[in-house]
């Protein structure tokens, strides 16, 4: 699992599990999410710092999963 950010956040981005599960690349997903592939690559590699509501949503509907399923909260 990736170290904590410097902002001190904890939340962990499981895309790459959902993607492998579902046998789907980040390129069909960003097209079918409406999203750069850079932007995705952001969130999955633990870059980001913020997900649009709109964005989780779609990717929620595409991956057919719940919010907690894209990201938890690190317990150390």
């Amino acid at each position: 699992m990736p170290p904590e950010q410097e902002d001190g956040h904890a939340v962990v981005c499981h895309l790459d599990d959902l993607l492998a599960a579902r046998g789907m690349t980040l390129t069909e997903l960003a097209d079918r999410v409406g999203v750069t592939v850079v932007n995705l690559s952001v969130l999955k590699n633990h870059r980001a710092r913020a997900i649009r509501f709109s964005t989780l949503t779609r990717l929620c509907e595409v991956l057919g999963c719940q919010p907690g399923d894209v990201f938890s909260v690190r317990a150390d």
